[in-house]
């Protein structure tokens, strides 16, 4: 397949997973109901539909599926930059710390009873400030592979922050916040409104928007330092910028949807397999079918049962089988 096609395969994925998320669930919408709308939308005329299919579509489910894309597209490219960055096929935007600081931001939130918005905002912020630490601490260990004393600081100060996960869990109320806390830990963009739109938009499409500014130098970054600098890029400075990107994209859509794994790690191979390795292609690409891959697993978890599924549970259920396979098709070949 070629690049372009497979570019192309990507948009229809997306394309087909938006159609899917809008049509299905227990108000289903026929594909003339969502036309009629939204041209009415688009033009201001009357759709003649009742109230309740506009209301389902603008205010319920078109606020969720836009949040899917985006934390979707997100997580997709962070991971393909952490893993070109890093050099390793196994990384996943997680790798320094930002979902763990996320997560320990808003259990912290939770346990005092914080409003919706003050959990996300705390989970924002902690989820920035454990990315600053690790790159801080990563920064005062001179010497040796800068690389590997990252990816080890991160190891370290994400176990410490889930230490504090863990504390934070025993302390809770068991009947009150104790639910919450597992429920936020599992992943789910049931409560996403229009208003939480906003927020999360900005963050995720600066980051992506940086890093997709840097993909034409991230095919550098995959070789040894000093090769990349007799090339004439700057490691150091390209390094922290694809950090800050991925970990803003990161840190946001943790705090908007909770622990969402999977999808940082299984995507950018797939998107390799259409595109190759290359970063000017390969993010796009990655972004697409992201966004196109959380958008059919969160349709998955709002339809599959009475009660929603975690976006969490069914992220591992659908991405180790695929990841198994990915690793069968590739037999080691990560290039």
């Amino acid at each position: 397949m070629t690049p372009r096609l497979g570019l192309a395969a990507a948009l229809g994925f997306l394309i087909l997973a938006v159609f899917l998320a809008l049509s299905v669930g227990r108000f289903p919408l026929s594909p003339l109901e969502l036309g009629r709308a939204v041209w009415a939308a688009v033009t201001g005329t009357p759709s003649g539909l009742p109230p309740a299919t506009s209301a389902v579509l603008f205010q319920v489910r078109g606020p969720r599926v836009l949040a899917a894309l985006l934390v979707g597209a997100g997580l997709a490219t962070a991971g393909t930059a952490f893993q070109g960055l890093f050099r390793n096929p196994l990384v996943s935007p997680d790798l320094l710390g930002a979902s763990s600081g996320a997560a320990l931001g808003a259990v912290v939130g939770i346990l005092f009873g914080l409003p919706i918005l003050g959990i996300e905002a705390l989970s924002f912020a902690g989820g920035l400030g454990a990315v600053a630490v690790v790159y801080a601490i990563g920064g005062a260990l001179r010497g040796g592979d800068a690389v590997l004393t990252l990816v080890l600081t991160g190891i370290v100060v994400g176990s410490l922050l889930g230490a504090g996960i863990g504390l934070a869990k025993y302390l809770a109320d068991p009947y009150n916040q104790l639910p919450a806390i597992t429920f936020w830990l599992l992943g789910s963009l049931a409560g996403i409104g229009v208003g939480d739109l906003l927020p999360l938009a900005l963050a995720v499409l600066v980051g992506i928007a940086l890093l997709l500014t840097l993909r034409w130098r991230m095919n550098a970054m995959s070789l040894p330092d000093e090769e990349a600098r007799a090339l004439g890029v700057p490691t150091g400075a390209l390094r922290a910028a694809i950090v800050v990107g991925a970990s803003l994209v990161t840190a946001a859509s943790v705090a908007a949807a909770g622990i969402v794994g999977w999808v940082g790690l299984v995507v950018p191979h797939l998107a390799r397999l259409l595109v190759g390795p290359s970063f000017p292609r390969l993010l796009p690409t990655a972004a697409l079918l992201g966004g196109g891959f959380l958008l059919l697993i969160d349709t998955l978890a709002r339809t599959v049962a009475p009660v929603e599924v975690p976006l969490g549970i069914l992220t591992a259920i659908v991405g180790t089988p695929f990841f198994i396979a990915l690793l069968a098709r590739t037999r080691g070949g990560w290039s």
